[in-house]
């Protein structure tokens, strides 16, 4: 199982030498993969009482795209993960050309994470169509993957068409692997009939619930006629203030269900600096080496 990290969006700030101080030690401390989360815009408000709540404009969130490929010149090997770009807000040539750029200037770093999103004020404000989004995605990832993978690409769908066009460069893998974030049923059916990976809900932990999820995710596949063994899985620890010896437990959990990635996400644990942070990653290092 490779272990990677989220990048505690809100709290790493917004020096870029302090950046990339935290993004060599996670490094050099030997994690394989980083996730970033992504939002556009925030209201002034909450919008919501529950996890959402979060996402105001009070906490920052830095551009996925921009913000990795300061990240690829200043590493050499970790993966690059976002988890998850908001894609139908997006124009899907444009993601696909800024995705291969990236995947080209890391050497290959990236793993690409989207989802459907449910801030409906960020597609207003995108001028995007909300109502339309799980069924645009799919398509999206179709006319992405033709556009890594061809020079010139014809195609006409719902809602993209293409006359003999294409981007370069290419990205270094053709196609770069997409993965879906997906919490509820159908958006983990999806992940399961298209996607490469599955980014889990990070707010579930390994239990009957995630058991449940597995097995969506899995069902799916077989249905659509894929190797489900073939298909990522990248589930989360929150360190919150559980101990190592939690983490570890908790690690070994998402193994046996059967995750091929755990992340684990400092952020919200009440860490007061970057020192904090790397200080907590490096003790889940020792714990679950």
């Amino acid at each position: 199982m490779q272990v990677g990290i989220s990048i505690p969006s809100t709290e790493i700030g917004n020096d870029p030498i302090a950046i990339r101080d935290f993004m060599q030690a996670v490094e050099d401390m030997g994690y394989a993969h980083l996730t970033l989360i992504d939002h556009v815009m925030q209201s002034g408000t909450a919008v919501a009482d529950d996890w959402r709540a979060f996402y105001t404009r009070d906490n920052p969130f830095h551009e996925p795209i921009v913000f990795y490929s300061y990240v690829a010149a200043i590493t050499k090997t970790i993966e690059l993960a976002t988890a998850i770009l908001i894609l139908p807000q997006r124009p899907t040539a444009l993601v696909a050309k800024q995705a291969a750029e990236l995947d080209m200037l890391s050497g290959g770093r990236l793993r690409l994470g989207v989802g459907i999103g449910w801030n409906e004020m960020e597609f207003d404000v995108l001028d995007q169509n909300f109502r339309n989004r799980a069924n645009r995605m799919v398509e999206q990832i179709e006319v992405m993957r033709a556009l890594w993978t061809n020079e010139l690409v014809t195609f006409e769908g719902k809602y993209h068409k293409i006359d003999d066009a294409g981007i370069n460069p290419l990205p270094v893998q053709r196609p770069i692997p997409v993965w879906i974030g997906a919490f509820v049923e159908p958006a983990i059916k999806r992940a399961g009939r298209i996607a490469d990976g599955w980014f889990t809900n990070p707010r579930v932990p390994p239990g009957l619930e995630s058991e449940q999820h597995f097995e969506f995710f899995r069902s799916a596949a077989i249905e659509a006629g894929r190797d489900p063994s073939k298909l990522g899985i990248d589930a989360t620890v929150l360190t919150e203030d559980k101990g190592s010896q939690a983490w570890a437990a908790e690690a070994d959990q998402w193994k046996e269900l059967g995750a091929t990635h755990l992340t684990v996400r400092t952020m919200a644990s009440g860490l007061a600096s970057n020192d904090e942070h790397i200080a907590t990653l490096r003790r889940f290092k020792e714990a679950y080496p």
